[in-house]
């Protein structure tokens, strides 16, 4: 029996076992553990895949009515299964765009053909047996290890498996990765190392055949990198094609990969085994010199240091990727006809959902429950915007102190007013433009890897909020409202904290919008600059009869323009009686609530007309806020 040892270990995490794998019985032991060693058992469970791309053209857009350019000069290869596959190249190659091309990540301005097992590949049915870790460590860093893995199997896996199912795989793959010790550690606190093998972790859940990671190793040091590759040659010796671009690996991390495929300017210059490479430079009349990294020294060929005529001549030796002389017995590889008749490929019925696993109720459990220990973690979001509500309601309790029903500060009141719709649409508003883009990385990465759908997670960015929405504006409202001698009536009060939550809601909906479609420095701008007309059109520094004919249009798309004519109907409509003037006033001039309504050029009487206004711009800036999501997610790729 065959064993191969993969020493796994990670320098913050002592005391794991090495990771065994067994050719003889296709098993992952992991000794060490406890007294029963765990076996990783997420074997493939399809046919092998064999990747095939033709004459592969990509051309990048140069912006509006510049043309384009091409990055991808009709390439071809192949990466057989059960390897691990390195694509390399000096920077600018094009071996990200080759890595997008081929998992799909990149759709649009593409020429050429992908074939999966001979046949002409198949978008959804490809998307459900591979994944793409991108190169940055998109994480949920309020989440513990464990529980981001509990997450992603509760989303990947069907929905009848077992707890006790989940839990173990969840177990074999923490065990297998060494990140068990970690696995009660907010991934915010991860090191470079464990973040990375938690990425591979969280889709291996889903028992992918393909792999594609882009960079696996920047940022890590020479140990953890090692690592990462042995863990990723683990995983190919199951079966599993694993894809990812590297820049320049050291001698000893070069010998470890199967197969290279090398990229200049878009262009192939070598694909075969790695072994082969040597006898490759020699076959060119260009030795690699003795005692030269192989990967340094072709880095240094694609860079043009020896020559422009050897990388053509790299070029149309290897016939732009289409020869596979170098390969590992290259002579025995099926032609691509023939892979149809020796492997199938395997068209999976698309069910209910889409590419989704699980039913979009337990997207929707899951996304909501995620959502639930984020929220109570985030200091930002929660506990944040509970003090500045309190802090914020205090500051304006005191210095409007019982102007509710002093006929002498009715101006005043009516400013405190308006200052409090002003708090209800910036704080949240801003608040959401600040921190929603920060997911939309997150977003991407999981929505590609058909974690959930698109619906689901919307629906569960928008419920999640509702109920700390409503707590902190009820204790908002009851603040200033007690504090500022506003009329003891149960009636007005209902209606007045019905327009602060509504503008509220109004305002993060505004705010979405804003975040869907601009990242946060361009948000941030956006965002104030549109609440300046928004604010212009409600009809507090100027009377909505004074505005002129050319402009009184704008005063219906002020969601503040109904907030402030439903809070002031709420204060002074209702027929309220006339406001006590004190004895140290001379003349209250606005004592009788019906004249100063007048004067305001607001009506009592339009409150129910004020909410049904504010619940249908609230649904229009909800449904832009999903359309914007889209198409931001679609152009980004």
């Amino acid at each position: 029996m065959e064993v191969i040892m993969h020493e796994v270990s990670n320098g913050a995490v002592n005391g794991d076992s090495a990771v065994q794998y067994d050719k003889g019985t296709d098993e992952v032991r992991c000794g060490g553990v406890g007294k029963n060693d765990a076996k990783f058992n997420r074997l493939p469970t399809r046919s092998p895949v064999d990747i095939t791309f033709q004459n592969i053209v990509f051309s990048a857009p140069l912006g509006f009515r510049k043309g384009y350019k091409e990055i991808i000069h009709n390439i071809s290869g192949r990466f057989p299964p059960g390897q691990l596959i390195a694509i390399m190249g000096p920077s600018g190659a094009g071996k990200s765009t080759l890595l997008d091309v081929l998992s799909g990540y990149r759709k649009t301005d593409i020429d050429g053909t992908v074939y999966i097992n001979g046949e002409e590949r198949d978008m959804r049915s490809f998307r459900k047996m591979s994944c793409y870790i991108t190169q940055d460590d998109r994480l949920q860093p309020l989440l513990t290890v464990k529980e981001s893995m509990m997450i992603a199997a509760d989303l990947k896996l069907p929905t009848d498996t077992s707890l006790r199912e989940k839990l173990k795989i969840v177990h074999e793959i923490l065990v297998t990765l060494r990140l068990v010790k970690a696995k009660h550690t907010l991934t915010g606190q991860l090191s470079g190392g464990q973040k990375k093998r938690l990425s591979i972790a969280l889709e291996l859940i889903s028992n992918p055949l393909v792999m594609f990671l882009d960079e696996p190793t920047t940022g890590l040091d020479s140990s953890s990198c090692s690592q990462c590759i042995n863990l990723l040659q683990l995983l190919a010796r199951q079966g599993r094609n694993i894809v990812c671009t590297i820049h320049q690996p050291s001698a000893t991390m070069f010998q470890m990969f199967d197969q290279v495929y090398i990229l200049s300017d878009g262009r192939c210059l070598y694909q075969g085994s790695t072994k082969s490479m040597v006898q490759f430079f020699n076959d060119l009349g260009a030795p690699c010199p003795m005692y030269h990294n192989p990967a340094d020294y072709v880095i240094e060929l694609a860079c043009g240091e020896y020559g422009k005529d050897i990388v053509d001549k790299m070029v149309q030796t290897m016939d732009n990727g289409r020869s596979v002389r170098y390969f590992h017995k290259g002579d025995q590889l099926p032609s691509l006809s023939s892979l149809k008749d020796l492997v199938s490929y395997e068209f999976m019925d698309d069910d209910e959902d889409g590419l989704e696993v699980t039913s979009q109720w337990n997207q929707l459990k899951v996304l909501l429950r995620r959502g639930w220990i984020k929220m109570k973690r985030d200091e930002t979001l929660t506990y944040m915007r509970i003090i500045v509500n309190i802090v914020v309601g205090i500051m304006l309790g005191t210095l409007y102190w019982q102007a509710g029903d002093n006929a002498s500060r009715t101006l005043d009141n009516y400013n405190l007013l308006f200052s409090i719709l002003m708090h209800n649409m910036m704080s949240p508003m801003m608040l959401t433009i600040l921190t929603f883009p920060a997911e939309m990385n997150i977003l991407i990465k999981e929505h590609f890897n058909r974690w959930y759908s698109m619906k689901m997670y919307y629906l569960s960015v928008t419920l999640i909020d509702i109920p700390l929405s409503i707590f902190c504006g009820t204790i908002f409202a009851v603040e200033i409202y007690w504090m500022t001698g506003q009329p003891m009536e149960m009636e007005r009060f209902t209606m007045f904290l019905a327009i602060c939550l509504l503008v509220t809601f109004v305002s993060q909906s505004f705010g979405l919008m804003i975040g869907s479609a601009f990242d946060v420095i361009n948000g941030n701008f956006v965002g104030p600059a549109l609440a300046v007309p928004i604010m212009m059109f409600a009809g507090f520094g100027v009377r909505l009869q004074d505005l002129p004919s050319y402009l009184y249009w704008g005063s219906y798309l002020s969601f503040l323009r109904y907030g402030l004519e439903g809070i002031v109907g709420a204060i002074y409509g209702l027929e309220r009686r006339k406001l006590e003037c004190p004895e140290e006033a001379d003349y209250c001039m606005h004592a009788v609530p019906s004249r100063f309504l007048q004067e305001v050029g607001l009506r009592g009487d339009q409150f129910w007309n004020d909410v049904g206004a504010l619940l249908i711009i609230m649904c229009v800036l909800k449904i832009a806020s999903y359309i914007l999501l889209r198409l931001k997610m679609i152009l980004i790729r």
